[in-house]
Formats: structure tokens, C-alpha cells, sequence
């Protein structure tokens, strides 16, 4: 299940990561964690709630993951008790990985000029303070350097029909991590956006139309392909090694170019 890149597998051999974020087989965090372990690290892995560790244990278990524990970012005190743990039974942090989002429907579903204060808080909360509160606990584990990811789309930067209020979440996200790299960089951490095209997970289901929105990429990027987890997983574990040290601060598009195009 885990596959094996031979001139490689051990580039990431003793280093310690978190994966945030995988729901299930179809899930982005998954496509990552299957290349980090396949690099050799270590991982640390979370899951939403009892009804969600079902589907992720198994996943948990083919990464031989040490750490495996719930993780709702709006549950008071869940998040500080991974990092907890980690400091424990680790002692350090090489990688974090943040594959997470949210909006409620009513908020995700309207106008953007019409999103409710509640609806729009819970949006950042989840969708980006989150981000920020993990790199906030991670900084002290990564002693000698790491690097952060958190998933972005490119409805961030342009107007994508839907995308709704996760567009404008998306956008502070990214100016999150434009500003975490200034400040983290002095102290070798690296932090990245990741913006995948459009991928057919648990997540993408609440966008309305989301099917024509993965037709309209396929047929328009240069490519005229669909990425896929494993697509971004590769990617995005070269950015966690040494060879990457200098990249920071931006957002790396996996979509096969579909970005560049009107």
C-alpha cells in the first residue's frame, strides 16, 4: 500500500512528522503521508472523531504510526494534547502537515456579502487560525529546522463559482503562511501552501457543482489531466527535504497548470 521510491526511501529516515487531515483513502493528507512514510519518516497521525477513526486507523496502522489521536481543532485543548504528546514520546518535529477546512453550509453555501458573523468566524477558525495556532506549537519541536504545509485553492486568488467564503479563507491562509515564513525562516523552518486542482475528496463534496468545476480543469489545463493524492503527496514530501531548504514563503501549484490559464 505504501509505495517504495528505492534511490530514496530513506531521505527522510528519523525524521517526525504530523499529518492533520486525512478523513479517509481518498483524502489529500493521505496522498502525502503515503510519500512521507515512503521516504522513511516517522508519523504522527490525526483523526476528526469517533466516527472518523474508523476509516483512519487502518490508514494509521499501514503507516505504522507511533501516535495516533483525535484532533478537532474546535475542541478545547485537543490541539495543544497532540503537540503534548509529541514533545513526550518525541522530543521534536521535523514536518507538520495541515489538511484541514471548514465552513458551515448556510455560510459556504451563500453570497459571501451575506456570510453571518458566526458562520464566517467558524470558517477562519477552522480554516486558517488553525494553521497558525499548530505552527504556533510546533516552532519549540523543530529544533534543527523544518517545514509546515497547509492546503490552499486557487479560488484564493481568483473568482471561482462556489468557492464562496472558503475562497476568502483560502486568501488569508496564504498571507498566513507568507507571514509565518518571514518570521519561522531565521530559524531554518520552511512554510508552504500547497494549492492541488481540483480533487474528488470527502472535503471538495460540499462545493455545489463540484463535477463540472473537475471537467472545466481537466479539459483546460495544459495537461488536460486531473492531479491526483498521490500527485501532491510526491510533491509535497520533496518540499520536506533537505534539497528544499531554500524554498519558502510560497504557493506551489499542482494542477497540472491549469492556473495559468484564463
Amino acid at each position: 500500500m505504501i509505495p517504495v521510491f528505492p534511490d530514496s526511501k530513506v531521505a527522510l529516515k528519523g525524521k517526525k512528522g504530523l499529518v492533520v487531515g486525512i478523513a479517509n483513502d481518498q483524502s489529500i493528507a493521505w496522498g502525502c503521508a503515503r510519500a512521507f512514510r515512503a521516504l522513511g519518516a516517522d508519523l504522527a497521525v490525526t483523526y476528526l472523531n469517533e466516527r472518523a477513526k474508523k476509516h483512519v486507523e487502518p490508514l494509521a496502522q499501514a503507516l505504522e504510526a507511533p501516535i495516533f489521536m483525535p484532533l478537532d481543532v474546535m475542541a478545547e485543548g485537543q490541539t495543544e494534547q497532540v503537540f503534548e504528546r509529541i514533545a513526550k514520546e518525541w522530543g521534536q518535529l521535523d514536518f507538520l502537515l495541515h489538511s484541514i477546512a471548514f465552513s458551515p453550509k448556510e455560510a459556504l453555501h451563500g453570497r459571501v456579502v451575506d456570510v453571518g458573523r458566526e458562520g464566517f468566524l467558524k470558517t477562519m477558525e477552522v480554516s486558517c487560525w488553525s494553521f497558525l495556532r499548530m505552527a504556533h506549537l510546533a516552532e519549540p519541536l523543530m529544533k534543527n529546522g523544518g517545514t509546515m504545509f497547509t492546503m490552499t485553492y486557487y479560488g484564493s486568488q481568483m473568482v471561482v463559482e462556489n468557492y464562496n467564503i472558503m475562497g476568502v479563507a483560502k486568501a488569508a491562509l496564504e498571507s498566513a503562511v507568507r507571514y509565518a515564513a518571514a518570521e519561522l525562516g531565521p530559524k531554518g523552518i520552511r512554510v508552504h501552501a500547497i494549492s492541488p486542482g481540483p480533487l474528488a475528496t470527502r472535503a471538495a463534496s460540499g462545493i455545489p457543482e463540484f463535477d463540472e468545476l473537475m471537467d472545466k480543469a481537466q479539459s483546460k489545463a495544459p495537461s488536460r489531466s486531473l492531479v491526483s493524492i498521490d500527485d501532491v503527496g510526491n510533491a509535497t514530501a520533496f518540499l520536506a527535504l533537505d534539497g528544499a531548504k531554500l524554498i519558502t514563503g510560497g504557493v506551489l501549484y499542482i494542477d497540472g497548470g491549469y492556473h495559468i490559464i484564463d
